[in-house]
């Protein structure tokens, strides 16, 4: 019966795929003010759905963190209806064509945009990424099977069914965003084996879920995995600011991707920065965590709780409101722990000294290195690149900002105009 239900998705992507227009057809452009329009017009009946999704999880008993991230409100329908409006005003450039080049023989080469294909999305909890999935991907002529969270399936499965509408008022064929609300594990097992069908594989969510598509799959992998994030302090560095980088890459939103779990401090500085961290926490309207290394460890009566900081946290994404520092020798033990226990997703430098940060940045491996500056920065609207789908921390096809320009390849059309390459007798 599994098998069957895959056929049907895939033969659905299938012949969406086949009838799609292609890239920069101005349906796309449609499409995008379609699913704002039909946002707002459904949202209400998206918000009663997903009130119903989150009682059943406080049924379940999931913490009030995940329960956050599950949770759809009004500022998350403006927030969508505007990356519907970015996305459509940035449709032109992105699917725009390069200056043709000259051959040497004579003609001229061109590069046409073309569809990744069909792109498997698989994440967790948020149910925003479902808007984000039908949109981005669908936007330069992918066909979108998208499966979230079983905790909001139904909230899911309604924003999937806004999707659809709009893609069917935007005159795209049936099938180019399909929501599969079915919890059924195994259906997700049957699609990760289907590479004849399924042309690029997103997971989006915990290292656990990456490595799983990862391994699963002979699926080419665009992959979005979770942030074990470092900043390293160096001794000179300006203590207050690094500080408040620290409170910054963390508390803004703590289960983020690209928020800080541990830092990494000059042990002749890290007394005097925990302390500076811990006046800030204090003076936070939300009291948060430090997990602090047994050296750093002191009786402290502000509101900012104290855990002590273990061997088993390194590497470890905390998923609340909690920061774990660290102290080290120097540059060199920052370098070698982040080599064993980051994710390669963002790890950031406070330093003054010009030496230290060009041994970080040549040392360290990560889809973006931060210098003086927040962790969260690591994001492609806040760099200028415009809406993603999701940040990849792999090496090939993109790395970084996972935007509508990633999700496209490229033809080559090569117009001969007569010209040939010579040297076999039928140019003479």
């Amino acid at each position: 019966m599994t098998e069957t239900r895959v056929d049907d998705i895939l033969q659905t992507a299938a012949a969406a795929r086949r009838s799609a227009p292609p890239p920069g057809d101005p349906r796309y452009a449609d499409y995008c003010g379609e699913l704002a329009d039909r946002l707002r017009k459904d949202w209400d009946q998206v918000l009663a759905v997903n009130a119903a999704d989150l009682a059943t999880a406080r049924e379940r008993g999931l913490g009030d963190a995940l329960l956050d991230r599950l949770t759809l409100s009004r500022r998350h329908l403006d927030q969508l209806v505007a990356l519907a409006g970015d996305v459509r005003h940035r449709l032109s450039g992105i699917t725009a064509e390069p200056d043709r080049r000259p051959l040497a023989g004579g003609g001229h080469a061109r590069r046409i945009p073309k569809p990744l294909g069909t792109v498997l999305m698989i994440y967790e909890a948020r149910p925003t990424v479902t808007v984000e999935g039908a949109l981005l991907p669908v936007a330069v002529g992918n066909v979108a099977i998208l499966r979230g969270g079983s905790e909001v399936a139904a909230t899911n499965a309604a924003l999937g069914a806004v999707a659809a509408a709009a893609a069917a008022a935007a005159g795209l064929p049936a099938g180019m965003v399909q929501v599969l609300a079915d919890g059924d594990r195994r259906l997700v097992r049957e699609l990760l084996r289907r590479h004849d069908g399924i042309d690029v594989l997103i997971p989006r969510g915990s290292p656990s879920l990456v490595d799983y598509c990862r391994t699963a799959s002979r699926i080419p992998v665009i992959a979005s995995g979770g942030g074990a994030n470092h900043l390293y302090v160096d001794a000179g560095a300006d203590l207050a600011l690094a500080a408040r980088i620290a409170v910054d890459s963390k508390l803004a939103e703590p289960t983020a991707c690209n928020t800080l779990e541990l830092v990494l401090v000059h042990r002749d500085v890290a007394a005097e920065f925990t302390r500076t961290l811990l006046a800030l926490t204090d003076a936070l309207a939300e009291p948060c965590l430090l997990r602090l290394d047994p050296a750093l460890a002191g009786p402290h009566d502000g509101p900012t709780r104290i855990a002590t900081l273990t061997e088993d946290d390194d590497g470890r994404e905390f998923l609340d409101r909690s920061l774990g520092v660290r102290p080290v020798a120097g540059v060199e033990e920052a370098i070698t722990h982040i080599g064993w226990y980051g994710s390669g997703h963002t790890e950031a430098v406070a330093a003054a000294d010009p030496a230290v940060v060009e041994r970080f940045l040549g040392a360290v491996d990560a889809a973006a290195l931060v210098v003086n500056g927040s962790l969260r920065l690591h994001d492609g609207p806040t760099m200028g690149l415009g809406p993603e789908l999701s940040i990849s921390t792999g090496r090939l096809q993109v790395r970084g900002p996972v935007g509508p320009a990633a999700l496209l390849t490229y033809s080559w059309v090569i117009e001969g105009e007569g010209a040939l390459r010579g040297r076999t007798g039928a140019d003479r």
